[in-house]
């Protein structure tokens, strides 16, 4: 298995320079990535931004603008929208095509808030998600590799209806580094689609073209559980919705929007 997702390999101007790894892989197709690693490598540049800026990121939105190819990647961060208790910060993911211009292939952009003390006002919208006893089969793509095998996957029984996983990243994002509960919680939640699906992946293609991911609370550790449930329309488009949890509790939601294709 490999030891991390991306390598760093150092600086191109305002780009940051990464190698992808065998572990950004997607079990749809081995030759592009999983949108986790992307997910979680662009978080981890608007979590550097932010730095020393008193701000918190509420709100995280990912567009997959194409095909993200397992090579060489680029990424920048910057401040989209200025502000002293609300900013938007943006960043964005290159890599070449074949005749060696680069094209943007994934941009994150986050709503980041000044936080202040609501502790008398907290209010969960679900009890803590309890994690039992691991499903012998984990998912649809079992023994696919790539993506797949740097995360530990432990499916739980159906809650009315709703799929549960509990998902831990085993590898770091980029080289030894520390991964932040943030980047580890981006590191598993583009898979809420896997986890919720409706169709089965051996007749049918539903991959999504972007995670949003709203958080009530920070994240904390590095275990997350996932409550999903997928949608399908009469029409080739899908929709997917999940509610996160890590050990302490209920932290926010996601969803994301399925192109649906018959095999």
């Amino acid at each position: 298995m490999t030891d991390c997702l991306f390598h760093r390999l150092g600086t191109d101007g305002e780009f940051d320079v990464f190698e992808s790894t065998d572990g950004t892989r997607s079990n749809w197709d081995p030759q592009i990535q999983h949108g986790s690693p992307p997910l979680a490598l662009l978080t981890r540049a608007i979590e550097n931004r932010a730095a020393g800026t008193g701000l918190r990121v509420g709100r995280l939105t990912l567009d997959i603008l194409g095909a993200i190819p397992v090579t060489t990647v680029q990424v920048r961060a910057w401040v989209d929208r200025p502000g002293s208790r609300i900013s938007m910060m943006a960043a964005e993911m290159l890599a070449e095509r074949p005749d060696g211009t680069r094209r943007a292939v994934a941009r994150v952009t986050a709503w980041l808030l000044r936080p202040s003390d609501t502790r008398d006002a907290v209010t969960d919208r679900y009890p803590p998600l309890v994690e039992g006893e691991a499903a012998t089969v984990a998912h649809a793509w079992e023994g696919a590799p790539g993506y797949l095998e740097t995360i530990s996957w432990r499916r739980q029984p159906d809650q009315d209806g709703s799929a549960v996983a509990w998902l831990s990243p085993l590898v770091p994002l980029v080289d030894s580094e520390p991964t932040t509960p943030l980047q580890r919680l981006a590191m598993v939640v583009d898979s809420a689609n896997g986890i919720g699906a409706a169709l089965d992946p051996q007749q049918f293609l539903f991959m999504n073209t972007d995670t949003v991911v709203h958080l009530h609370r920070l994240p904390q550790g590095q275990d997350f559980g996932l409550r999903a449930r997928g949608s399908i329309g009469p029409d080739g488009v899908g929709a997917t919705t999940a509610d996160l949890f890590d050990r302490d509790g209920f932290i926010g939601t996601c969803a994301q929007t399925l192109l649906v294709q018959r095999r």
